[in-house]
């Protein structure tokens, strides 16, 4: 087992969300900068992505932004980002943000997150990589997603059981431990 390297933080550009998220982003890239791996993610300075970001620099962790060519026409890009990497769309960036971790976690987040989680576990279905998704479930948010999971699993559309690539930590010390141990 190798140890982990960089996380790659799916979550929100949303500012608009309750605060509960907003705390527990900060918290993951404070614990980041705790375990001493770096951060990876989409390089936007709204919502709970500028939030982790600012948290993991704070932390002193280095932060690689995986920054669209939109984001950087609309003047979106993050100043937090020791290292940026420009692409074309948000294809490429999944593809790089998975080629550049070890593990990969999902905060709370809207369509372009869930679009993030789907892409990585769709990929380890069909061989492409063995990486798993932590979704940190804060105050219960991923359960109904979690629900609809597993009723595809019970009813076969899910082969070889969901944990093969996706796991759910419901605190801060059960996400810290899935990293460590990845």
């Amino acid at each position: 087992m190798m140890p982990v390297k960089s996380v790659a933080v799916f979550c929100a550009a949303s500012e608009e969300i309750d605060n509960l998220y907003m705390a527990a982003a900060a918290e993951v890239g404070a614990m980041l900068g705790r375990i001493g791996v770096s951060l990876v993610y989409g390089g936007a300075r709204f919502g709970l992505m500028e939030v982790t970001a600012k948290a993991a620099k704070e932390s002193g962790v280095h932060v690689t932004g995986v920054v669209p060519v939109i984001l950087e026409e609309r003047g979106r890009v993050s100043r937090l980002i020791d290292d940026r990497i420009g692409c074309r769309n948000l294809s490429d960036r999944k593809d790089i943000m998975l080629e550049r971790s070890d593990v990969l976690v999902a905060l709370p987040g809207g369509v372009g997150t869930l679009d993030e989680i789907f892409h990585v576990m769709a990929a380890a279905t069909i061989g492409y990589h063995d990486k798993k998704v932590i979704l940190y479930n804060v105050n219960g948010f991923w359960n109904p997603l979690i629900d609809m999971l597993r009723e595809f699993e019970k009813k076969g559309f899910v082969r070889g059981g969901l944990e093969r690539f996706l796991v759910v930590a419901d605190c801060i010390d059960e996400l810290e431990r899935m990293i460590i141990e990845a």
